[in-house]
């Protein structure tokens, strides 16, 4: 970048970022500002100017690392790519801009210098956007596994008895995590009835449906029960209409109700005890 524009920037930061601040704040997409206080949104602010300042004092090397530092903030505190795209342009405009009004930009030198900017203004950008994107898809493919891990837990209750409480959509994928995770379980905790509760499933369609009774066959065929739970008003419905089949299939409408089946079907009953024949 020329020299000229270099030390302008490094001369006027003060006044860039108060100016680079208002114009983030113009952004009605940007919502994520009125999320966090002043304090962080200017300390962020002024490691992005540092950032693009960098590009021209720091080595390679060391411009990387403030690189990665600042996108890794920058995903923490919810900045958008689109906002960090856009960012870097209202930093040129305003760059331009006040060279101009300040006289830096002649018409003796505006060519040179709108050309030199612009050489190094475009290929800084794409490193920025491709480094806050890797970054970012790297945090998101994080987050899907750790809930991936989250999502189909089998739990022991007693001697034989699991449950599988599933909460959300289901889609494929979380599908094939289900019948995974409902196999393995099985086998390791020896169950002989397993309890699949859909309570906080808010959609149950041909797939999900489809999803559940392979589910259930597959328990079957490993020698145990399955029951299915949290059989709603709305969700009974929704079967009824699209012709589902689950006959096969012991179904309850609440987890309490699978457990007393679940009882009767391991030869166990719950019993109430009168506290005065406690000895």
């Amino acid at each position: 970048m020329n020299q000229l524009v270099v030390t302008y920037i490094i001369e006027n930061k003060d006044e860039i970022l108060v100016k680079w601040m208002n114009l983030a704040r113009e952004d009605l997409d940007f919502q994520s500002i009125n999320l966090y206080s002043e304090q962080v949104f200017k300390e962020t602010s002024t490691e992005f100017l540092d950032l693009i300042i960098a590009k021209e004092k720091e080595t390679t090397e060391g411009f990387k690392v403030k690189l990665n530092s600042f996108t890794e903030k920058a995903i923490q505190i919810g900045w958008p790519l689109s906002f960090v795209s856009d960012g870097l342009t209202k930093f040129n405009i305003i760059i331009i801009d006040s060279m101009i009004h300040d006289g830096a930009i002649s018409e003796n030198n505006q060519t040179e210098i709108l050309y030199n900017f612009h050489k190094w203004s475009s290929p800084m950008g794409t490193e920025i956007i491709n480094t806050y994107t890797q970054s970012w898809e790297q945090t998101v493919l994080l987050q899907k596994i750790a809930l991936q891990e989250l999502s189909a837990p089998l739990i022991p209750v007693l001697e034989g008895i699991t449950v599988m409480p599933l909460v959300g959509t289901i889609d494929t994928e979380r599908a094939r995590q289900i019948m995974e995770n409902l196999l393995n379980g099985v086998v390791e905790h020896r169950s002989e009835v397993v309890l699949i509760d859909i309570t906080g499933v808010p959609l149950v369609d041909t797939m999900v449906a489809h999803h559940i009774i392979q589910a259930a066959e597959a328990v079957r065929l490993v020698g145990a029960t399955c029951i299915l739970c949290g059989i709603r008003p709305e969700i009974a419905q929704t079967i009824v209409n699209l012709g589902i089949n689950l006959n096969e299939v012991i179904t309850k409408n609440t987890l309490k109700r699978g457990i007393e089946e679940a009882l009767v079907l391991t030869n166990r009953k719950i019993e109430n005890i009168d506290a005065e024949g406690i000895v």
